[in-house]
């Protein structure tokens, strides 16, 4: 049976304020900073510009990059980008030029015009979110790389939570800067907080690579699904990619609607504006910084059993503010919102750190991206029903249905990762 490595942690504050953390804040800053610029800064900036709301719906279509991204992850793993005299090797390489292409769509769309050349932005908005997926696959298998098994908790936490407060740029940010400056400049400015993790890319620390690259494009593509299925055993991997796809679906399902959740109840769009969205980021930083730090003493296994209770947990508190109904308080509304983004955030500090010790230092690339891509499944696709269930069950037996619906994630625990795994 192979469950993630658990190796012992050294102790004192090196192990929470070190060079390697400091790489994996930044870089995951950069990894999240496109994707908010797609779904927030984006639509603002078509609405504005007179887009119909029919055609802004369309440009959701723009995402598929990031669930298709293991198609091209093979290509990554196999090849290294020779830039002049640098040999970056092949995750740094393959970072700094994303993260620049990156860059130069997200500056080159303020010169477009929406109403006049909407394809144009579409076509844009695509290679964005292109790049965008072909950063993460580089900086997922990066950090896999930089970090040893019981760093990935910690490392992995402060990633998603510096992904998460890039947000509050093209969110916020350049969302005011677009009352006072022309679109031009907006875009620009935004852009140029991807140059601290393009920088970042010329002089972080090479990472451990446990093994040269694949030799052909087959190899590339073939070798990490043997090497996953030959380290594991059939029955074992499909038991890993169930529980991979299972572990977040209630958590993902509990939100999939919550805005509409909201506004059913009663509140005002001023109260979920200021109430719901402020304390969802902060809980969920919260609970992701601190599940970052508790995964150092849990481990683990550990932490994906307290942390997955602690998710199942925080989606009752929906089902009690559905209860609650017409009563419900603003006070209620910031209270049940804040225990389910942290709860999340501390189940997707574990499941992340899970995915990363899942993979083979040999082909990080393509597994990583392999498991992240499944993981996404339900959030894309099941996420998609999730409507026709309210309206045949009502909100309060939804959430108690979502509850129900990451049990049998945390019943794969006891195969995939025991209590008491220490070893992989």
């Amino acid at each position: 049976m192979h469950t993630p490595t658990e190796e012992p942690a050294a102790g004192g504050w090196r192990v929470y304020l070190n060079t390697r953390m400091l790489v994996c804040a930044f870089l995951g800053f950069s990894s999240g900073l496109p994707l908010y610029v797609l779904i927030t800064l984006v639509q603002a900036w078509l609405r504005t510009s007179g887009v119909d709301l029919k055609q802004i719906g369309l440009f959701a279509l723009i995402g598929i990059p990031y669930t298709w991204k293991f198609l091209w992850a093979p290509l990554l793993d196999r090849f290294s980008p020779a830039l002049g005299r640098w040999r970056p090797g092949r995750r740094r390489g393959w970072m700094f030029i994303a993260q620049i292409m990156v860059a130069l769509g997200i500056a080159a769309m303020g010169f477009l015009q929406p109403q006049l050349s909407l394809g144009s932005v579409a076509t844009l908005a695509f290679a964005l979110a292109f790049f965008s997926a072909s950063a993460d696959i580089s900086i997922d298998a990066y950090r896999r790389e930089l970090l040893s098994d019981a760093q990935q908790g910690l490392g992995t936490a402060i990633h998603v939570n510096a992904y998460k407060i890039a947000a509050l740029i093209p969110g916020s940010l350049s969302l005011v800067l677009a009352d006072h400056l022309p679109w031009s400049s907006v875009f620009a400015i935004t852009a140029a907080f991807m140059l601290p993790g393009i920088i970042l890319s010329l002089f972080a620390p090479a990472a451990t690579v446990s093994g040269p690259a694949p030799r052909s494009l087959s190899d590339a593509v073939v070798l990490p699904f043997r090497e996953f299925v030959a380290r594991s055993g059939w029955r074992y991997a499909i038991l890993i990619l169930a529980f991979i796809f299972l572990y977040k679906l209630g958590d993902s399902m509990t939100t999939a609607l919550a805005t509409p959740f909201y506004l059913d109840l009663g509140f005002t769009k001023t109260q979920i504006g200021l109430v719901a969205k402020v304390s969802s980021l902060w809980a969920s930083v919260a609970g992701g910084i601190l599940g970052g730090i508790w995964l150092v003493r849990l481990g683990i296994a550990r932490g994906l059993w307290v942390f997955g209770i602690a998710q199942i947990a925080s989606t009752l508190t929906f089902a009690w503010l559905a209860s609650r109904g017409a009563d419900a308080t603003t006070f209620d509304l910031g209270w049940a919102i804040a225990a389910e983004s942290f709860g999340a955030g501390l189940g997707t500090a574990a499941f992340t750190a899970f995915i990363a010790t899942t993979t083979d230092p040999r082909y990080t690339a393509t597994q990583f991206a392999l498991f992240t891509s499944l993981a996404s499944v339900p959030r894309v696709f099941i996420n998609a029903g999730t409507g026709w269930i309210v309206d045949r069950l009502g909100w309060f037996d939804f959430y108690l249905l979502c509850a129900v619906l990451a049990l049998p994630g945390m019943a794969l625990l006891l195969k995939v990762a025991p209590w008491n795994t220490r070893t992989r």
